[in-house]
């Protein structure tokens, strides 16, 4: 059976039609546009977003000249929206995952802190979508629900009121270890008299949808960042992946069991089959290539390209500058939303190549600070780390990644592991396999990377980021 998987994205929608052994028939693509402000206002028009939900799909299922016979569809995790059930009419901007604006509920919510990290497994920040969907609730007429994107963009594709067991995990308001709703996070956050959407596998018919031709059932929904650990086959507890696009979030199965982590990473469902859960450790560098676009923006560079011409291709010396990418906070495990970014330790001596190459160690290690989080909380080291999205096919990015980890860095052969990801969960869904390994199909890396420094030179570069990253917070 061929599906059509389609990645709702931050910037832009993606959409594949996908053969049974892996094969793509088909893409197309239409660009979103997210407006941000200095106040950390980051919002998205949902009309646009729909649109370009149904226009990527339309021109993959052109593209491909087949028949399709299920639709998987993936969202950007914590954007939430305000919306009228009754019309599906949106009332105002989505609130995209990127914007700090409830940064104030969550101070208010602080002495909660702990509480919620141990009912839902999240820290609190406003990167998660409960306190983004809290904020909207207080404002004036505001009416209708609110509900994560995903929801709303189900809602008009099928007429569902649902979200998958995934993004309900990224919310703050699922209890970890059952998969539902948590009444006692919902009242925390002031959103006990709002209308919850039902959660459901990620793996299963939802609906049918006109949208792209004839009556499709709708099986599987997903957000990003899990389809693409699906996709990756990291199907064993341990097994962990890294996707570089407009952030970076490195995610590790962590089994059955639901975890607890002690390094302040989130821990959310990694995907719900039936009634199986499967769990993750999830960490988060909020600008990979939002900053590699930054230095285009700053004519430091023309395009992501350079970064393997310009960057010097050695480690940094003694020296060197050093870049922390908090140019929209950070994550775990500082989870320091008012941090920001910066270049330590310029020179009169400092080069525009040196502040690029600073640029692309700063990424490595801050995603090599949290897979050393991942692995205290597993309590085993990891093997490999699997990778994918745009800024992977860097190939100074990852030398600096496998230099830092010290393990072999393997990039997935398809700059799409998200719709990949997608496409064989709706494969699932739809009844055409029930094996995980046959639904995604084999794969081998395209490229690997192995460490080329030696494990104190990877100790002493990563203790010069910690302490840059230690120095910024502390402003």
């Amino acid at each position: 059976m061929n599906v059509l998987a389609i990645d709702q994205g931050t910037s832009a929608t993606k959409a594949l039609v996908i053969a049974p052994g892996g094969e793509v028939l088909g893409e197309g693509q239409a660009p979103v546009s997210p407006r941000a402000t200095a106040a950390g206002e980051v919002v998205q028009d949902p009309h646009e977003l729909l649109a370009s939900v149904v226009e990527a799909g339309r021109v993959a299922l052109r593209d491909a000249g087949a028949t399709i016979g299920a639709v998987g569809v993936g969202n950007q995790g914590e954007t939430v929206l305000a919306w009228d059930p009754d019309t599906g009419a949106p009332l105002g901007d989505a609130v995209s995952w990127q914007d700090r604006r409830s940064s104030a509920i969550v101070d208010e919510l602080a002495a909660h802190a702990e509480r919620l990290a141990e009912l839902t497994g999240l820290m609190l920040d406003p990167y998660f979508a409960a306190p983004k969907m809290s904020w909207l609730a207080r404002q004036p007429d505001r009416g209708g629900v609110i509900t994560t994107i995903d929801s709303w963009v189900t809602h008009h594709l099928c007429g569902a009121f649902v979200t998958d067991a995934a993004t309900a995990s990224r919310t703050m308001l699922l209890d970890l270890d059952s998969g539902e709703w948590s009444d006692e996070a919902y009242e925390l956050f002031g959103l006990r008299h709002e209308r919850r959407p039902e959660v459901v596998a990620n793996a299963a018919v939802v609906g049918e949808t006109a949208a792209f031709g004839g009556r499709l059932p709708v099986s599987a929904l997903v957000v990003d960042q899990q389809a693409a650990l699906f996709a990756q086959s990291c199907f064993a507890r341990g097994e962990a992946k890294c996707t570089y696009g407009t952030g970076a979030f490195i995610l590790a199965n962590a089994g059955a069991r639901a975890p607890r982590s002690r390094s302040r990473l989130a821990a959310c469902i990694a995907w719900r089959l039936n009634d199986a859960l499967i769990y993750c450790l999830d960490g988060q560098v909020y600008t990979a290539g939002a900053a590699v676009s930054w230095l285009r923006d700053l004519g430091l560079i023309t395009d992501a390209a350079e970064l393997d011409r310009r960057a010097p291709a050695d480690p940094p010396g003694e020296g060197s500058p050093v870049f922390v990418p908090a140019l929209a906070g950070m994550g775990a495990p500082h989870w320091a939303p008012a941090a920001r970014g910066a270049w330590l330790g310029l020179s009169l001596a400092t080069r525009a190549e040196d502040l690029i190459g600073a640029v692309v160690w700063g990424i490595a290690a801050q995603v090599a600070s949290l897979a050393t989080a991942v692995e205290r909380d597993l309590g085993q080291p990891l093997a490999r780390l699997r990778v994918d999205g745009g800024l992977s096919r860097s190939a100074r990015l990852m030398q600096a990644q496998a230099d830092l980890l010290q393990i072999p860095v393997e990039r997935y052969p398809s700059p799409d592991a998200t719709a990949l990801g997608i496409g064989a969960l709706a494969r699932i869904g739809a009844g055409d396999t029930s094996s995980e390994a046959d639904a995604v199909g084999a794969w081998e890396p395209s490229a690997v990377f192995e460490p080329s420094i030696d494990a104190d030179q990877a100790a002493e570069l990563l203790g010069r980021f910690e302490a840059a990253a230690e120095a910024l917070i502390a402003i």
